[in-house]
């Protein structure tokens, strides 16, 4: 269980990102989460993943506090962030070159397969497109074989197609292990598509304004007239959290759709 508990963030300059966030995340769900520029969507990630640390209120998994990076807790970019010095393979490696030689290996190369890229283990970032450059982003994140995976908007910098079929492939990886997934999007569609929650928050400061539930069976046919409803409706949401303002220290209590 992932936990954020009255969770803030203000930062030096006095701007406070994030005001007391409570969220729960269950074991193998997928939380998207929403909101036009300035909500905090990034900062709360950053949380999450312990790279930040809040001014008050707290994160754990399973019970132990996350106050730093952990192993348990996987990071995808919206860059891939790839080293270009080194081959895809050492890439995917890095984060587990604690471990003995011929294991590396054999989980690289897994990680590599799943993503569909086992015969570019050689190559080098730049031989990569976009596509297949955050493909080996997300092996990256699962060869340590977290419990959580977090997703700063992957797949915001790609064509429109190739974001589909990465979409599809991650349900994919998801499927073959169910971690926790926390995605953050500024795309609708793409949280519908993939998130069995739908967060919604509201900017300055960051709070949630809705928490939704689609009751939409998987595999998610985008055409589908309930899908449809379901992204009117969600957007119907995100025009109200940019016209809704907090008073002061006042807690406004998330709604649920």
């Amino acid at each position: 269980m992932l936990l954020v508990d009255s969770l803030s963030k203000r930062y030096p300059n006095g701007h406070l990102a994030l005001d007391r966030i409570g969220l729960e995340v269950a074991p193998g769900e997928i939380l998207g989460v929403v909101g036009g520029s300035g909500c905090g969507k990034s900062t709360l990630l950053r949380l999450l993943s312990g790279l930040e640390v809040p001014t008050s209120g707290t994160v754990t998994l399973n019970g132990q506090p996350v106050r730093g990076p952990r192993g348990e807790i996987g990071v995808v970019f919206q860059e891939p962030r790839l080293m270009p010095w080194l081959s895809i393979r050492d890439n995917v490696g890095f984060g587990i070159r604690h471990l003995p030689k011929a294991e590396r290996r054999s989980r690289t190369d897994e990680a590599l397969t799943r993503v569909g890229l086992i015969d570019f283990a050689g190559a080098w970032p730049r031989e990569l497109s976009g596509g297949m450059a955050q493909r080996a982003a997300l092996a990256r994140a699962l060869v340590g074989r977290p419990s959580v995976l977090l997703l700063d908007e992957p797949f915001s910098a790609l064509d429109a197609l190739t974001r589909c079929d990465l979409q599809d492939h991650l349900l994919d990886l998801w499927a073959y292990d169910r971690p926790t997934l926390v995605l953050v999007t500024h795309d609708i569609e793409e949280a519908l598509v993939l998130s069995d929650r739908v967060v919604v928050m509201q900017p300055r400061p960051g709070r949630i304004l809705t928490v939704a539930t689609p009751p939409l069976p998987r595999p998610r046919d985008r055409s589908d007239p309930l899908f449809e409803e379901w992204k009117r409706r969600l957007l119907g949401e995100l025009g109200r959290a940019s016209r809704h303002r907090t008073d002061g220290d006042e807690a406004f209590p998330a709604a649920a759709i």
